[in-house]
């Protein structure tokens, strides 16, 4: 018997290996409960392409797009096989802003990402794009730790 406490799950990809364990969860998630998977990918032009630059700049533009198309792709494929509605979604800007935006402003009721668990001065450099949206969204979120061991492949 499918709940429906959630309509509408963002799962937040990056399409790195670590997004895998947090894909699976909200894939399993929206399964149980009939949610709509809303698989979103936030092209980083805040800081990756600066202003200034011009040469390659649409060159590298098109291959953060082409790596986002993919990894939507990868999150919808894993939903139909699962029986679960996922809608694609490419948005361009600073992701955690970005990812915040979009969960406020479309009805969203989770926010499912993963997380490589830095610590100290990694985390302290690199700054958390999940620590970001966890701080700062009026939605719900799931932070979905991933390690080398715990991922089933």
């Amino acid at each position: 018997m499918k709940k429906e406490f959630l309509q509408n799950i963002v799962i937040a990809t990056d399409g790195s290996k670590n997004s895998q364990k947090a894909i699976s969860h909200g894939i399993e998630i929206a399964k149980l409960s009939g949610a709509i998977v809303h698989a979103l990918y936030v092209v980083n032009t805040s800081s990756t392409i600066s202003e200034n630059w011009t040469a390659g700049k649409e060159t590298i533009y098109n291959i953060m797009k082409d790596d986002g198309q993919k990894a939507v792709s990868k999150v919808k494929k894993i939903g139909i096989d699962s029986g679960v509605e996922v809608r694609e979604v490419i948005l361009e800007g600073y992701p955690s802003s970005e990812i915040i935006y979009f969960a406020e402003n479309n009805n969203i009721d989770l926010i499912v990402m993963g997380t490589l668990g830095a610590t100290g001065l990694e985390r302290f450099l690199m700054g958390s794009v999940a620590e970001k949206v966890v701080r700062s969204s009026r939605v719900p979120v799931l932070v979905v730790k991933s390690s080398g061991s715990c991922c089933q492949e």
